[in-house]
Formats: C-alpha cells, structure tokens, sequence
C-alpha cells in the first residue's frame, strides 16, 4: 500500500493510483467520473440503489476495467471503510445516508463539476463560461454554444445539459471553450472552480424540497441555521467565487447583483448588467428594437454597439431576450465578435417543449411551455402573453404561487388544473383572482387528462387568446417528463383541432 493520497491537492497530474474513490450514483455523470477515475488508474467503487439494463452494461465494462460496482436496493446504505474521496451525482441531497457518513468521517465530498475542474490538462484547459439560475439555463448555455460556434471556436454545451463535463475536460483532442450550465445541486458540491466569466439569470423558489429536509441548516457540513431559499441562494452564488472576467447579473434580479457584490473574484473582474431597457454604460440592454453592448466596446461611455434585432430572435418573449442578452454579455467577454453574436443567436431555435408554438384554431393559439417547471418560470412565460387560458399545475415541490398570480392575475382569461398539488395553484388563485374561472379535471380520473384539459381550456378560450401550458410544476406524478407532458398536450390540441375541422 502506498502512503495516504493528499486528496486536496489531487489534479490531472497526480499519481491517482492509490486513491480509493467511491462514486455516489451510476447515472450518466456517476458513470462518467467514474470511467475517467478508472483511467487515471484511482481504485474506484461505484454504487447505486437502482439499475436497469443499460446501467447493467455499464457496470459489466467498468468492472473488467478494475471497478467494484454495486447497483441494487440497499447499496449506498452504507460507506464503505476504506475511502479517500467521494464523488457524488448532482441529485444527491447532503442528508443522504452515504455523503452524512463522509462529512462524519473528514472524507471529502466532490460533484462532478470539482472533478472536472481538477481534471482540466494545466498546459491546454479551456476557460468556463458558466451559468446558472432558476430558470433559462440550458436555453442560455445553448444560445452561448451557438454564439461560439458561430465564432470558429471548438466549444460545447456541457455540465447539467449536454456532454458531460468530465468527459469534455479529458477529450484527447481540447475545446476553445466550455459552455457551462451548472445547477444548485452541481455548485453545492463545487468548492474550486473559477470560471473565466459566469452568470446568474434569476433567483427564485425552486428544488426546495432538496434544501428544506436539511434538518438545523446543516448543508454538506456547512451550518447556520438558514431557510431552505437562503441555502438555494447561496448555491447559486458559488459561481461567482474566484470569476476572473466578468460576472454577469440580471438588473431585474437585485438579489443576482447582491451575489456579485459578495463574491470573492480575481483582480479587474467586471461586473457586467443585463436588461430589457435601455442599458447604462457597462451594461447590455434593448434599445427600440435592438439588442446592444454598452459594456465590451472602448466608446461605452458614448455610445452603444449592436449585436442582433429582436426579429433575429427565435422568440421575443421577455424571458427569451433575457437569456440572449445573458449568453451575448458571456461571448462578448471571452472576446467575441458583434457578428458571430448576431449569427449565433440568429441560428438558434430552442429545444421542445419551451414556449413552442403548437397551433392556432379559431383564433386561439395553443402554446407548450411544459419546461416551466416552477412558478418564477411559468410566470416569465406567461407575462409574454396578454391575454392566457393557463394550464397549471403537478408536483410543487414546496412551491407557492401568491406572486405568481398577483403578478398575472390581469392577463389570465382563465385557468385549468391538473395533478397531485393543483390545490396549491387554486389556493393562490382563490385569495388573489378569486374572479377567474378556474376548471380542475382532477389526476386520477380514467380516461387521458390531456383531452379533458384541452377541451376544459377550448371552453374559456375567446379569439386572440393563448392557451397556455406553463404548468409552474414538475411532472412526475402523472408523465415520465416534463416532455411526455408536452407531448400529451400537443397530441390533445391536434386531435381536438381534426375532430372540429
């Protein structure tokens, strides 16, 4: 046996060889961290409580390689005993049974995010551009990719959304540039990246569950007794730790701009606004119908420099322009061009299911916006429309939606419910627009609930209205995914619209 690894000093150099490393969870980034840790040659024990046959495979390959894996009920019960680091899977709460035996016992707890970090080639690393907030991420980090393609560089979206990270710092052949979406989960177990530049689109109540179970505010080893939002907060406001360009913030946001305020950066990095007026000098904004940088051009005392028409976007509703001001301040940062910014952003459509036109009939437009996933972004999406039948509800995940409805209580034509905490959506309804008409179709009714919901909101629905599924929950009560859902909505809308033709 070879002397105890520093494991705080490990890096992609290092002589891993005696490191004895457990990966929490076997999904794609576990799966990921622990190929990469096998090849640096780490002893590495992977565990999970599920499996299916593709895990089955995985693990097969893996354990030819020299990894022990464990895929079955009961195997993260306990730590193993002889452990150097742990690499936890981003979903993995604090108080799970395995990562509260590491914080007992002093063994360092890494997401994949940190291992990455440290895996990075020191002669060719790639700087991060990072992201996160409550909403917009993956379209933000999307639009980002396409500004840098765009611009001749070898980049990818990775981190919470496309290639895993790990296996993008460890590719043979090294990218320009990371486009970096990171979540709470991820930052939580992050502790020292420092991305080049990174930003905070939003704040607000989200993945609460996750936070609020920590039993006396104890996080990770981290006490203080704060609420459940103040630790999702605080999350968040690692990616600004150690930024040595620019840290991004949504003017509309304050609590964004507080974050940048309190973060540690390195020397000469730049706070930098984003809004949807007319911005300040330093900052990025809209002007008419212009998006525009007053922050990375020499004249932004005087003058303004544009990027990209709002009709160059693929949607101009406000959450959309936001997130494209967002992604242009990153590129703009890294040293991008007006033009690729324009280009990128004007070759960009948004994956399913996010403000997605499905069709018009009778002078109604059906909508599916099943991404928004939480009140904050299912209000963004709705305030794009004046005048809404809102399709609401499914898992709250400890969410309320009192702002939410005071906020667009004058823009709802009327509302239908679906789901296990529907009850929530109706109670925040009944206290502040008690004089919307709301239809509840129920969860556990026979029949599809889609068609029910479909033509529940065809009956509120006038000419030049929008029906809205902007659910403000997640979907796992009654749909895979927050696409199943969408899908359920949009076959619905068409079977509806071919019954009447």
């Amino acid at each position: 046996m070879g002397k105890t690894p520093d494991v705080q000093s490990l890096g992609r150099a290092s002589d891993w060889s005696h490191v004895r490393v457990v990966v929490a969870g076997f999904g794609v980034s576990g799966y990921a961290a622990a190929d990469n840790l096998l090849f640096l040659g780490a002893q590495v024990t992977a565990l999970d409580e599920a499996t299916s046959e593709e895990k089955a495979e995985k693990a097969r390959l893996l354990e030819t390689l020299g990894a022990t894996v464990r895929l079955e009920p009961g195997a993260t019960a306990l730590l193993p005993d002889e452990v150097d680091l742990v690499v936890t899977s981003p979903g993995w709460k604090p108080t799970s049974p395995l990562l509260a035996q590491a914080v007992e016992r002093g063994i360092p707890v890494w997401g994949e995010v940190e291992l990455a970090w440290r895996l990075r080639d020191p002669e060719r690393a790639a700087p991060w551009l990072a992201v996160t907030g409550t909403n917009g991420k993956t379209t933000t980090v999307q639009m980002l990719q396409s500004i840098l393609l765009a611009a001749g560089l070898r980049a990818a979206a990775v981190g919470n959304v496309g290639l895993p990270i790990v296996e993008a710092v460890m590719d043979p052949e090294p990218y320009d540039v990371l486009a970096v979406e990171l979540s709470s989960f991820q930052l939580h177990y992050t502790h020292s990246m420092a991305a080049e530049s990174a930003v905070v689109l939003n704040v607000a109540d989200d993945h609460l569950d996750w936070y609020d179970d920590e039993p006396g505010g104890r996080t990770g080893g981290r006490t203080g007794g704060r609420t459940g939002m103040e630790r999702y907060a605080a999350d968040k406001a690692r990616i600004f730790e150690r930024v040595q360009r620019a840290c991004v913030y949504n003017q509309s946001d304050p609590a964004t701009e507080d974050m940048v305020r309190d973060a540690d950066v390195a020397e000469g990095a730049r706070a930098i606004g984003f809004t949807l007026g007319m911005p300040a000098a330093g900052n990025l904004g809209v002007v008419e119908d212009l998006l525009v940088d007053r922050a990375f051009i020499e004249e932004r005392a005087t003058s303004a420099a544009e990027l990209c028409t709002l009709d160059d976007l693929a949607s101009t509703a406000p959450h959309f322009v936001a997130n494209a001001l967002a992604a242009a301040a990153l590129a703009r940062a890294h040293g991008v061009s007006q033009q690729a910014v324009r280009d990128g952003l004007r070759a960009f459509r948004p994956d399913g299911h996010r403000i997605a036109h499905v069709a018009e009939a009778d002078g109604v437009s059906w909508v599916d916006d099943s991404k928004a996933t939480n009140p904050h972004a299912a209000q963004s999406s709705l305030q794009a429309y004046d005048h809404v039948v809102w399709v609401a509800g499914g898992l709250a995940k400890g969410a309320r939606f009192d702002d939410l409805v005071v906020a667009v209580r004058e823009r709802l034509r009327g509302v239908v419910l679906l789901g296990r905490d529907r009850q929530v959506v109706a109670d925040a309804l009944s206290r502040h627009a008690p004089d919307v008409p709301v239809i509840d179709v129920g969860a556990d009714e026979t029949g599809d609930p889609m068609e029910r919901v479909v033509d529940a909101a065809a009956g509120l629905a006038r000419s030049g209205d929008t029906v809205l599924l902007a659910p403000g929950c997640a979907s796992m009560d009654m749909f895979a995914n927050y696409g199943a859902r969408g899908d359920a909505f949009a076959a619905a809308v068409h079977r509806r619209i071919a019954r009447n033709d």
